[in-house]
């Protein structure tokens, strides 16, 4: 079903889709890394865009990359936004469902990293993945892995290609970088090579 029309500011550059949690229940580590990822996109000219909430690493990266005085598109569904509370000192399209939201921060971005999250997090990174296993997209995938946080998702993948669910050639459908200049590196590396032009 196509979307209805989404009045979101454009954009002269390429845009960054940050995947990460909402809990304020993490380690102060990671709301730092979270907050100098957006910083770090803002000040290399990304537009951040992210699911729009105010709360967990969402919020420490909106807000990076805000002050950093970069351009950041939240993107939340209606339901949630008490419970995520909405960011509004940036650019904030509120739609009907998690469908459309994911959707449409797909279609705004160009790159999409995967910071520590949780289960709303997997999802979201595991229907992106297997969208590019249909080759319904060839865009980039960088995860963020701070301390290993995605040691186990990486494991089941093996798991699975070693079981003949999937071809080995997907364990190539992401790269892996385990800090934040690392991340930035990459996507530094991909506007330069013009790898987003997918």
């Amino acid at each position: 079903m196509p979307l209805s029309p989404v009045p979101i500011q454009p954009f002269d550059g390429p845009s960054v889709c940050l995947f990460c949690g909402a809990s304020e229940a993490v380690r102060s580590d990671y709301h730092q890394a979270a907050a100098d990822f957006g910083a770090g996109v803002a000040q290399a000219g990304w537009r951040l865009v992210y699911g729009g909430g105010g709360v967990g690493l969402m919020g420490s990266a909106a807000r990076g990359a805000h002050h950093a005085g970069g351009r950041v598109v939240g993107i939340m569904p209606a339901f949630l936004r008490s419970r995520e509370r909405l960011f509004d000192e940036v650019e904030t399209v509120v739609v009907t469902s998690m469908h459309e939201r994911k959707q449409l921060m797909y279609d705004q971005s160009d790159v999409f990293v995967v910071a520590p999250g949780g289960v709303g997090t997997l999802e979201e990174v595991v229907e992106l993945l297997s969208w590019k296993r249909l080759d319904l997209h060839a865009k980039p995938v960088i995860f963020l892995n701070i301390d290993g946080f995605w040691d186990g998702f990486f494991a089941l993948m093996r798991h699975s290609v070693a079981e003949g669910m999937t071809p080995a050639a997907f364990l190539d459908a992401w790269i892996v970088r385990d800090d934040v200049d690392g991340v930035l590196e990459a996507l530094s590396e991909m506007r330069d090579t013009a790898a987003l032009a997918t």
